[in-house]
């Protein structure tokens, strides 16, 4: 499982690096999509989506907070989510279905870093160990 997970988080971090650095450097009026959405949220989409993808990497790559990574992946899904009901309201199911498809996979790496396989060895102690 842990394979399947490492496998997930590098193909999703790859998608969001890409996704959120092309947001950043394309001009704005080369970002037009079924639905307008202002510059600035278009910018900010791309630093989330830039470092949601660095979160699902770096944490377990470093040891250095590693319970980062399954919410780096939760903040993903609201991103895909948001991306799927934009995609719905532009009448473009087909890209709304990749993205649904996306958020899955980033649910799988959220929930399988979380409870099935978390990250082990971390020299800080994680974000969402309780205290018991």
């Amino acid at each position: 499982m842990n394979v399947a997970l490492w496998i997930v988080q590098g193909l999703l971090a790859a998608l969001f690096l890409f996704a959120g650095g092309a947001k950043l450097v394309l001009p704005l009026d080369q970002m037009a999509g079924p639905v307008a959405l202002p510059g600035w949220f278009l910018r900010f989409l791309g630093v989330a989506e830039v470092l949601g993808g660095l979160g699902l990497i770096l944490p377990g790559l470093l040891r250095i907070r590693p319970g980062l990574t399954p919410l780096a992946a939760a903040g993903l899904v609201i991103i895909m989510i948001g991306a799927t009901v934009v995609t719905l309201v532009g009448d473009m199911a087909a890209v709304a279905l990749m993205n649904v498809v996306v958020a899955l996979l980033a649910a799988f790496v959220a929930y399988g870093r979380w409870r099935l396989v978390p990250h082990s060895g971390s020299s800080r102690p994680s974000v969402l160990r309780s205290a018991s």
